[in-house]
């Protein structure tokens, strides 16, 4: 009875709405099944193109629930609205650009088992994918941990290599370390609301704010946020972002520096707009009424945003390998994400949407190249970009545009995405915030044009030899060019279309219970 109970009340939601995930879970599972059952000596890249495959038709299930109304499943533990949606598009667009990264440059003798590295890419996918789409303390950190647990073997499937090994094992302990105060921190929370659904922890802790309880909020706020800027690399705990990234198969990095990064942004986002929302603050002394999350808490999450940029763009100046730049301008990229979360305006959500697509293309774009240049070069150093206009002037030219968005320069989306963020910190009269945002953005100059510097006025004192574009990597570097120069040059067109498309307010909707008809 109590079986057949409980597999009824299972039958009677409606699972469609789950199908990008759906999807994504039976990819993963049918190649891990494939890998087993081809012979050794099979190309594995039959893998990543069915992968790939996966991907594709999970993105289009995902933009098919565009501006649909929201709805629930599982008790309002998974939840589909628009902030679900927008970050999906971008977890899968970024594992789209990761497949096509690594079938046109992973070399087998570097990652023996290929077929690993494939699935585990949709494993990762699928953990971040549940991360969006969660209204739940439990299902978030599940996702979580899925994401992170098959980052830490993608981080270290390069088996024999010492540099690989030893970032997976600093990215285990800090990640693991990060995630027990995470979790430190919604137990707090759980143990004042006695619950886990976001929605009602929104409805209950503002009475428990008020009712005495207020310091523990604040230390539940703190051992969260600083547990989740692990997976966004933000300071304090940016430290493992760059020995990570050059331990790392570029593919991995690349993935680690987008999706990770966006996955860590949509729960930190999702949890603290949501389960602060109610909370307000009275001053004992005026009587005035105050936004926990908007008046009390944006000073230090703005502390963090420009520790983030100062730390990242000024490390970023003495680095000579690539990846440990990327890794710096990563951690200060983290700190422009965070400015809107700091000043939280209307248009909190499309600024961050807007520069999260930016970032996504401009980074993709820069790893795929990086990706050839070392294999050319045989090493990841900067002086390995000498002459690369000599050798190919089209991957130049590309990595020019790529680095230009990176560094807000005008006719790339990297440009509006700041200046829309810029914009967002002067109407909050957070003067000191836009100023660090313009001062780091010209600090990140000297190590972008460095590397432009390389490729245009450098010769490489190992020749003129052409590189070879695999179509694969050619198809990811034209469309991350294209979008990344209309998103600069029609920023209007692209700010409308998520303003009308993906509605903030959304998130805070309640949901419909979807059942079967």
């Amino acid at each position: 009875m109590n079986g057949d109970s409980k597999w009824g009340v299972l039958g009677q939601y409606d699972w469609s709405i789950m199908a990008p995930e759906l999807t994504i879970l039976v990819f993963a599972t049918l190649l891990s099944i494939i890998d087993l059952l081809l012979p050794k000596k099979t190309d594995r890249r039959i893998i990543g193109v069915l992968g790939l495959i996966g991907v594709i038709i999970s993105l289009i299930f995902t933009l098919s629930n565009t501006g649909t109304q929201p709805a629930s499943i599982l008790a309002d533990m998974y939840r589909l609205d628009s902030f679900a949606v927008a970050f999906k598009a971008i977890f899968l667009t970024g594992v789209a650009f990761a497949f096509l990264m690594s079938l046109g440059t992973l070399d087998k003798k570097d990652v023996h088992y290929q077929g690993e590295f494939y699935y585990l890419l949709l494993t990762a996918l699928l953990g971040a994918m549940f991360m969006a789409s969660s209204a739940d303390l439990i299902t978030l950190f599940i996702g979580l941990e899925l994401l992170s647990l098959s980052s830490f073997i993608l981080v270290g499937i390069r088996k024999k290599h010492i540099q690989s090994n030893e970032s997976a094992f600093k990215y285990v302990v800090i990640g693991s370390i990060s995630a027990a105060v995470t979790l430190y921190g919604m137990s707090f929370i759980y143990g004042l609301t006695g619950t886990t659904n976001l929605y009602l922890i929104a409805e209950r802790l503002g009475n428990v704010y008020q009712g005495g309880f207020s310091y523990i909020v604040y230390l539940a706020f703190f051992l969260m946020f600083v547990g989740l800027s692990f997976k966004i690399s933000a300071v304090p705990n940016q430290t493992w972002a760059p020995d990570v990234y050059q331990g790392a198969p570029t593919p991995v990095t690349a993935f680690l520096s987008v999706v990770s990064k966006a996955a860590g942004f949509a729960i930190i986002l999702r949890i603290f707009i949501i389960m602060l929302s109610n909370v307000i603050d009275i001053d004992p002394t005026t009587g005035e009424m105050k936004s926990l999350l908007v008046d009390n808490l944006g000073l230090y999450i703005g502390i963090v945003a420009a520790a983030s940029m100062i730390i990242g763009n000024t490390m970023a100046l003495r680095q000579v390998n690539m990846k440990r730049m990327m890794a710096y301008s990563g951690i200060a990229q983290a700190g422009y994400l965070l400015v809107p979360f700091a000043t939280f305006t209307v248009l909190l959500f499309e600024q961050t949407l807007f520069y999260l697509i930016a970032y996504l293309f401009a980074n993709m774009g820069i790893f795929a190249i990086m990706a050839l240049v070392s294999k050319d070069q045989g090493h990841d150093e900067i002086r390995g970009f000498a002459g690369l206009f000599q050798r190919a002037p089209l991957l130049a030219i590309s990595m020019t545009i790529f680095l230009l968005s990176l560094a807000g320069i005008p006719v790339t989306a990297g440009f509006f995405g700041k200046f829309y963020i810029f914009l967002s910190s002067v109407a909050r009269q957070n003067y000191w915030l836009a100023g660090i945002m313009m001062a780091t953005s010209v600090v990140s100059y000297v190590y972008y044009f460095g590397v432009m510097k390389q490729m245009f006025m450098r010769t490489n004192p190992n020749g003129v030899n052409k590189i070879k574009v695999p179509p694969c990597i050619g198809i990811a570097l034209v469309v991350a060019v294209v979008v990344t120069l209309f998103a600069g040059i029609f920023p209007s067109q692209v700010i409308d279309y998520l303003h009308n498309n993906f509605l903030f307010e959304n998130m805070m909707q309640v949901a419909e219970q979807v059942v079967m008809k």
